[in-house]
Parts: C-alpha cells; structure tokens; sequence
C-alpha cells in the first residue's frame, strides 16, 4: 500500500515507520506538521525544526504544514496538508491516545484513506523493548512529570534508562513510552536510516519541575 507517515521525528512515529517498512508498504513521504503553539494537543513542538534533517538521514521526502496549534483547528490544519498527498492510507504512531487516533480516524474516513496505527495498544513495555531491539538511537528532548530532573534531558534511552523509566512508573504512574506527555524524543539514527544526525550544540532550559533539550546546531553525517 502506498503510505504516507505522520512524523514528528520521535521514537513512536519512526516505531511505526519501520514497522510499515518491514510490512512492505510504500512510503511515498513523510507529513510533519509544525505548530506555533508549545501547548498542541496533536503535534510536537519541541526540535520539530530538525524534521527536515531527518526526513534526509532517512532519504524520504517530508511535506510540512504550519499550524497554529490551537485545539480541534490544528486538526482541520492537518486534514488539508493531508487531502493532496498521493496515498492509500496514513500511519500514525499513537498508542493509547483515543485523543489523537480518533481525530485522525475521522481525517482518514473523511479523504477515503485508511488509517493505520500499528503500535495501537501495544504493551508499553514491550515498546521500549522494541526500541532498543531495532536499534533506535534515541535521546530524552523533554520531561514534563513529576520524578523528573533536568539530568534527563539529553539522555539515552538504553537498559538503564528503561529501568529507570520502570522505577518512575511503579512510584509516579508514568505512563512508560511518554504517551500522557510525561516526555519527548528525538531518533538521531536506527538502521534504516541512511545518514546518522549529529547533534553539534544543544541548551538544556528547566523551568521549575519541567524542561526541554533544545538542539540549536545539528548535521548529517555518513555511517
């Protein structure tokens, strides 16, 4: 099937891209919308400016779309960067949002698209798991949850963090894979992508019990 792939350059959309690529879909492109808003309930915010190196570092075009990011407009916002895209279906990387997947089932049915959304209810645990199996390289970019420090931004998710992850979710509730919000990613490189991203210069900003790894300088550089 031809498909076309939300990105937003974090673990769960590049999760659910390399599973619609291992299934033998099509990905005709990526589909990164870019809000104005930090506050969107749809769309991320934070090195959302990166997309366009790592739409390259996988060698898939990116259509990008501006939005404002004010709730249910961002949604409409999403549904015209979407009705010109030359596809079959879309793939999100939701998992347990009805929030999102509702919203975007209802784009899907409304353009005659299908919506696929292979991480849908998968076990949260598993999911880090498949991170570090498929060799994602991924790194912490926000942390908005209580139990969280400013030490945890920039940080790699490997078996420690899991662990750690773990022992946030039994004291704190987190939800493992961030899907409340808790934190944010980046996918610097996995094995599908044919450049790595090198992350140059970046400021850590905490702002009382939250903040966010801001990349101002980052390159593509050959594996």
């Amino acid at each position: 099937m031809r498909v076309a792939v939300l990105a937003s350059g974090g673990k769960d959309s590049t999760l659910a891209l390399h599973q619609v690529l291992s299934r033998g879909h099509d990905v005709q492109c990526l589909i990164s919308m870019i809000p104005s808003n930090e506050e969107s309930w749809m769309f991320h915010y934070q090195n959302i400016h990166l997309i366009d190196l790592y739409s390259e570092a996988l060698h898939i075009p990116v259509v990008k779309s501006h939005t404002a990011g004010t709730k249910e407009e961002e949604v409409e916002d999403l549904k015209n960067a979407i009705e010109d895209i030359e596809a079959e279906g879309i793939v999100s990387g939701a998992i347990s949002s009805y929030y999102q997947k509702s919203r975007i089932d209802r784009i899907c049915r409304e353009l005659g698209l299908r919506s696929l959304t292979p991480l849908w209810h998968k076990n949260e645990l598993e999911l880090l798991r498949d991170v570090l199996k498929n060799q994602l390289d991924v790194i912490i970019t926000g942390v908005y949850a209580h139990g969280f420090n400013e030490e945890w931004l920039g940080k790699r998710i490997d078996e420690e963090t899991v662990d750690k992850l773990i022992g946030l979710n039994r004291k704190h509730g987190i939800s493992l894979v961030g899907e409340g919000g808790e934190y944010e990613t980046l996918v610097l490189d996995a094995p599908f992508f044919e450049k790595r991203i090198k992350i140059v210069a970046a400021n850590r900003i905490w702002e009382k019990q939250s903040g966010y790894y801001k990349v101002t300088t980052a390159e593509l550089r050959e594996k």
